[in-house]
């Protein structure tokens, strides 16, 4: 009687699960780097413009990215997958870029602090506005001057701008993240965009293409 045929073991590739970022999760929690790398790549760029967003300073910024991904490979057996890797990632990348950004500005205002709005107070309408300053700059040369502009807000503003705006996490996402309620994240991003639009006001009476 011949012995059954098994079939070959797969071997792993990062390209197979290129697109399965749970499964790129599961891989590396079972002990393969190679997953993890994958992941590394895939979001570095992501995590490094969010910790230079943040303190402000490219050294800091590397060093944040840095230990964030050393973090999260270390604590990868923590990730219960309650939510998506990424969001866990910008988690632990958000809370080193500010170690860092506190101990070059000790006085820096913290996230959890309230900032003395009324949620309430502010017109809901503006809420609906046409296509916002960011969106616009966005895709013109004058990309830089909204660098500065974010630049400029204040941290717990600034914070909630960048990851609601350009790195598109969900409000739900931001406020866990940041560890702060559904309206108080609604409030500051809302207030960052009025801020922002404040600034840049004066460029678009001048007219983009002018």
């Amino acid at each position: 009687m011949n012995a059954p045929k098994l079939e070959p073991r797969r071997a792993f590739s990062p390209q197979t699960l290129a697109d399965d970022e749970p499964a790129l999760v599961a891989a590396a929690k079972a002990g393969n780097v190679a997953p993890f790398e994958t992941l590394v790549n895939r979001y570095e760029r992501k995590i490094f413009r969010l910790t230079q967003n943040i303190t402000q300073n490219r050294e800091d910024a590397e060093d944040a990215m840095q230990e964030a991904f050393l973090k999260a490979y270390e604590h990868l057996g923590d990730f219960q997958g309650n939510s998506r890797f990424y969001t866990w990632l910008v988690r632990i990348a958000v809370n080193q870029a500010l170690m860092k950004l506190r101990k070059r500005r000790p006085g820096v205002v913290s996230l959890d602090q309230e900032m003395g709005t009324d949620e309430e107070a502010i017109p809901r309408e503006v809420e609906d506005w046409g296509p916002s300053p960011e969106q616009r700059y966005a895709q013109t040369e004058l990309g830089e001057i909204l660098a500065k502009a974010i630049g400029e807000l204040d941290p717990p503003f600034r914070i909630v701008f960048q990851l609601r705006d350009i790195e598109e996490l969900s409000t739900e996402e931001t406020a866990d993240v940041l560890g702060l309620s559904v309206p108080a994240v609604k409030s500051r991003l809302l207030r960052a965009r009025l801020k922002l639009r404040q600034h840049l006001n004066r460029y678009f009476r001048r007219g983009v293409h002018s």
